[in-house]
C-alpha cells in the first residue's frame, strides 16, 4: 500500500426496499435535511437520485435514493432495473422493509451485495405503523447473519444507534485516498507534469487526473514543474534540472519519448491511475492481447464519465483508429459512458479498454471489470493500450516494475 493515505473520497451508500417503505423519510432523517421528496403515494422516486449528504455527527456521504424494488408494469421493470444496476456503484447497502414484509425481493438483493461483496445492513422501518412479528425477524437475522435494526422515522429515538451501525458498516477503504506516488516519490522529488492544453482541457481548467496527480505531489511534498510539451527542451537545457518521474498525457507519448531523457522515468497520467485505482495486474496481463485480435473481433470501451464527444475524443475515436492501423484487423466497437449497463454479454468481446477512471471510485472500476475478469476476458487500460499501440509500452511501465500494487495484502 502507498505511504500517504487522506479522508478524501466519499462513500455511496444505497437505499433500497419496496415501494412506500419510507426511503426518503429515512434519508432526511439520517442527514438532518429535507433532501429527499417525501410522499404517501408509491413509486413517488422514479429513478435513483444521487445526493451528497453529511451523515448527522458523522461525515459527507454520497446517499444514493432508489425507486421501489416492487414496482410494477413496464416502466416499473426498468425502474427496478435501474435500481439494481446501482449496486455496483455503491459501498454500503441498507435494506428497508415495513410491514413485516420480507421475502424474495429483499432476499434477491441481498444476494446481489453477497456477490458483489458489498456490506449491508437490513432495517425495519416505520415501527410506529405496524409492530414487527418475531418469528419473521429472527428468520431474516439467522438468514443475514446479524441483527435486524428497527427505526420509526416519526419518532427517531435511536438515531445516534443508527448512525453508529452505518459507521461501523462502511468499509475502511471507502473513506481513504491512497497516495498515487507515494512509494515513487519523496519529499523534495522533483516531478515534471507534461500537461499539454487541447480541445479537449476545459477552458481555464486541467483535466480532472491531472489535479489529482499535482494534489498527489503536494501530500508528498514533492515538487512539481508544470510544462506544455514545447517546453520541456528549454527547461531541461536551461536549468540542468534531472526530475525524479516525468509523467504525461497518454497521447503524447510520441512527442514525451523523444523530448523526456531516456535516463528520466516516464509514465502517463491514466497508467497511474490505473494503478492506483486497482485492476493493475490484470491490465499487464490483458494488454497484450491487442496481438492476438481478428477480423471481426468485438471490443468494449469503457467510459466511466459522461462528457460532450467530439472528433479528438480518445477512446470514441483515437483508440479504435489507433488499434486498427496496429492490428491491421477489422475491428467493431462499443463505447459506454458513465456506469450505464453493458448490453451484450461481455463474453462477446475479444477485450476490454477501461478508461482511467478518475471520475468513479476504486470500488465502482474493480466491480465494472469484475464480470470481464471472471470470464476470462482481456482488459487493459486507456493509457497502458496507447503506449502499447504506438511501441513506449515498456519504457512507460518501467516506473513500476517491481513496485508492489496499491491495495496488495490489503
Amino acid at each position: 500500500m502507498s505511504k500517504i493515505a487522506t479522508r478524501d473520497l466519499k462513500p455511496h451508500i444505497g437505499i433500497f426496499g419496496r415501494r412506500n417503505v419510507g426511503k426518503s423519510s429515512f434519508i432526511n432523517t439520517i442527514t438532518g435535511q429535507n433532501v429527499a421528496i417525501v410522499s404517501d403515494i408509491s413509486g413517488t422516486t422514479t429513478d435513483p437520485v444521487k445526493r451528497t449528504v453529511e451523515i448527522l455527527d458523522f461525515a459527507p456521504v454520497v446517499v444514493i435514493d432508489t425507486a421501489g424494488i416492487d414496482d410494477e408494469g413496464t416502466l416499473g421493470k426498468l425502474r427496478i432495473q435501474k435500481s439494481l444496476q446501482v449496486v455496483a456503484q455503491i459501498d454500503l447497502g441498507l435494506i428497508l422493509f415495513s410491514d413485516n414484509q420480507f421475502g424474495s425481493i429483499e432476499e434477491n438483493l441481498i444476494d446481489k451485495f453477497i456477490k458483489h461483496d458489498i456490506p449491508f445492513l437490513v432495517i425495519y422501518t416505520k415501527t410506529d405503523v405496524s409492530v414487527p412479528d418475531p418469528e419473521l425477524i429472527d428468520a431474516v437475522q439467522r438468514k443475514i447473519g446479524q441483527e435486524v435494526i428497527f427505526f420509526s422515522n416519526k419518532d427517531p429515538q435511536n438515531l445516534p444507534q443508527v448512525v453508529e451501525a452505518i459507521k461501523k458498516a462502511i468499509p475502511e477503504n471507502a473513506f481513504l485516498t491512497h497516495s498515487l506516488l507515494g512509494d515513487i516519490i519523496g519529499q523534495n522529488d522533483i516531478v515534471l507534469l507534461i500537461m499539454p492544453i487541447d480541445s479537449e482541457a476545459p477552458a481555464g481548467r486541467l483535466i480532472l487526473p491531472q489535479m489529482q496527480v499535482l494534489r498527489d505531489m503536494l501530500d508528498n511534498h514533492a515538487i512539481s514543474i508544470v510544462v506544455q510539451p514545447e517546453e520541456i527542451e528549454p527547461l531541461l537545457k536551461t536549468t540542468g534540472i534531472k526530475p525524479k518521474l516525468a509523467i504525461t498525457d497518454s497521447q503524447l507519448f510520441y512527442r514525451a519519448d523523444t523530448l523526456v531523457p531516456d535516463d528520466i522515468p516516464l509514465t502517463g497520467y491514466s497508467i497511474v491511475l490505473a494503478r492506483y485505482k486497482g485492476n493493475f495486474e490484470e491490465f499487464m496481463k490483458g494488454t497484450p492481447a491487442i496481438d492476438r485480435l481478428q477480423d471481426g473481433d468485438r471490443v468494449l470501451i469503457l467510459e466511466s464519465c459522461s462528457h460532450h464527444v467530439s472528433c479528438e475524443d480518445i477512446g470514441r475515436f483515437k483508440i479504435p483508429a489507433w488499434m486498427q492501423k496496429y492490428t491491421g484487423k477489422k475491428l467493431l466497437f462499443d463505447v459506454v459512458a458513465g456506469l450505464s449497463n453493458i448490453d451484450n454479454p461481455i463474453t462477446d468481446y475479444a477485450l476490454v479498454v477501461q478508461c482511467g477512471g478518475c471520475m468513479i471510485t476504486r470500488k465502482q472500476l474493480h466491480l465494472r471489470l469484475k464480470p470481464a475478469i471472471e470470464a476470462g476476458v482481456p482488459v487493459t487500460n486507456y493509457g497502458m493500450c496507447i503506449a502499447y499501440l504506438h511501441g513506449y509500452y515498456h519504457r512507460v511501465m518501467q516506473p513500476f516494475i517491481g513496485k508492489k500494487m496499491v491495495g496488495e495484502n490489503g
